[in-house]
């Protein structure tokens, strides 16, 4: 079955640098788009970015734009979103997605931006 699994997340300085991996297992890893998305407390789960092939990456959310970047190794089964200049606006669960039928998620890794 389509198993998602998010890493890497934690608590961080303002200004601060983290990278999320999700390994993905259960289908053709190659073959799919892959998904960030993150909710922050009380709000909606929002796109932050997807990338298809590796050359072509795309951060959806303008306020990340500059600052995170995703990417993928086919090799590893796994996707990546890097993340730079963290705010503490950026706290949130972060979940990797792929839609293999249906919307598959993760488990989450919460983020939390914080002096």
């Amino acid at each position: 079955q389509v198993q998602l699994v998010e890493s890497g997340g934690g608590l961080v300085q303002p200004g601060g640098s983290l990278r999320l991996s999700c390994v993905a297992s259960g289908f053709t890893f190659k073959n799919y788009a892959m998904y960030w998305y993150r909710q922050a407390p009380g709000q909606e789960r929002e796109l932050v970015a997807t990338i298809s092939n590796p050359d072509l990456p795309m951060i959806t959310k303008d306020s990340v734009k500059g600052r995170f970047s995703i990417s993928r190794d086919n090799a590893r089964n796994t996707v990546y979103l890097q993340m730079n200049s963290l705010q503490p606006e950026d706290t949130a669960v972060y979940y990797c997605s792929v839609l293999v039928g249906q919307r598959r998620w993760g488990q989450g890794t919460q983020v939390t931006v914080s002096s």
